[in-house]
């Protein structure tokens, strides 16, 4: 069967009209992670500031395949499948450490920080019995590497021979976008993770996703974080992988405030903050940008919301269940002030955060809703149904550039848009 008759994409139209079945059937998933996860793309994997000493290692996912990503002696970055080449079983399982070799449990099978098997239990056999065969080579048998690359600190990883170089995949946008963020020295202030009965495109539609911003998320609209009638702007890289999505609080007024939010739940003045400190940060950038969701595809991304900052990578376990893993992080020559502000401000996101916590129960009502409707459609057209920018946040635009570039990833006819 091919890719374009299992499921029933609407041939004559965009990204605009998407099958639930591709959130909900398992063949559908198995073939995403082949072509996907392990074809002509590039997977975040870690910071460079989790892993700042020689013997450093953090376990984590490309898709649903495990790796390691280590830093040997001489201070490279090596990403690796963590299976081992005996009987497949996990060869690291914390998340984070320092070692001077990896070792499997099940028969002490040992690799160095760059791979390479460098030991194998009674390989000369026991008093003249058993043992390898005489011909066996360590060489042959190490752990599968990925391909590594590095931009400000940002570590990527593929399984992909032909991918292209990072940074044309990225797009100047996207490079742009991390090096404001990434401007220099920082230092990672902590973890969050977040398990989602969900299909993972369904968060990597939230995330392109302005239009819900200020409607389901009450904090973000009654405190004016983030109001859709703020100047900001939603852009696409030239491939529409990438979503760059950004507002600027306290650009709005209140009459027009009132006016688009009337008739909504979302805006309510009667709430106050017992502590209202959680908001009481300082100015950053001179752009006068406050709010940043970067959507790298398929698996990252980079926030700025008011001061905490953090990178959030997908990790698919199932096609209705993911992991996200929220790393914080700050600039290593924050003052004591900054570090307390960045602390407070990490209760807005994460799995309860103030203006984060809703986003995964909406994933999961969406799950549950289409369970049974594999050819029913969505219908994504607030700003006009279209992949292109937006200079406003009233628009589904960069969803539609999402599955505009799936559905041409995964083989599927995509219509002019």
């Amino acid at each position: 069967m091919s890719n374009d008759t299992l499921l029933h994409w609407p041939t004559q139209t965009n990204g605009a009209r998407v099958p639930y079945g591709v959130f909900t059937d398992r063949e559908w998933y198995v073939r995403e992670q082949a072509t996907v996860f392990r074809g002509e793309t590039w997977s975040f994997v870690a910071l460079e500031a989790e892993i700042p000493k020689p013997g450093d290692f953090k376990s984590t996912f490309v898709g649903d395949t495990p790796v390691i990503v280590t830093r040997d002696n001489d201070g490279n970055i090596n990403v690796l499948q963590n299976r081992c080449a005996h009987r497949g079983a996990l060869v690291c399982r914390e998340r984070r450490g320092n070692t001077r070799r990896l070792e499997c449990v099940y028969h002490q099978w040992n690799y160095d920080l760059r791979g390479r098997l460098r030991g194998v239990p009674f390989r000369a056999g026991i008093n003249g019995n058993g043992g390898m065969p005489a011909d066996f080579n360590l060489d042959a048998h190490g752990l599968l590497t990925l391909r590594v690359a590095r931009l400000h600190g940002l570590v990527f990883a593929s399984f992909s021979s032909t991918v292209a170089p990072l940074e044309d995949y990225l797009g100047p946008m996207v490079v742009g976008a991390i090096a404001r963020l990434f401007n220099r020295e920082i230092v990672v202030t902590g973890d969050q993770r977040q398990f989602i009965h969900g299909n993972w495109k369904l968060y990597a539609e939230n995330t392109r996703d302005p239009y819900h911003a200020s409607l389901l998320h009450l904090f973000h609209n009654t405190f004016g974080l983030y109001r859709s009638s703020q100047t900001g702007a939603c852009k696409m890289d030239a491939g529409h992988r990438h979503t760059l999505l950004y507002a600027m609080a306290g650009t709005s007024s209140s009459e027009a405030d009132k006016a688009a939010y009337q008739d909504s739940r979302s805006l309510n003045t009667a709430f106050k903050l017992a502590d209202p400190s959680v908001l009481a940060g300082r100015k950053e950038f001179d752009d006068g940008i406050t709010l940043v969701i970067l959507s790298v595809f398929p698996n990252l991304v980079v926030q700025q919301i008011a001061n905490t900052l953090a990178v959030r990578q997908i990790v698919p376990y199932s096609v209705d269940s993911f992991e996200l893993v929220w790393t914080h992080f700050g600039y290593a020559d924050d003052d004591a002030a900054m570090q307390e502000i960045r602390l407070k401000q990490t209760n807005l996101i994460g799995p309860a955060g103030y203006v984060a916590m809703e986003d995964g129960e909406a994933v999961e009502i969406v799950q549950r809703a289409i369970a049974r409707d594999a050819n029913a459609h969505s219908w994504i057209a607030m700003g006009g149904g279209r992949a292109e920018d937006a200079e406003h946040l009233v628009t589904e635009s960069a969803i539609v550039g999402f599955w505009e570039n799936y559905r041409r990833l995964m083989g599927i006819a995509v219509a002019d848009s």
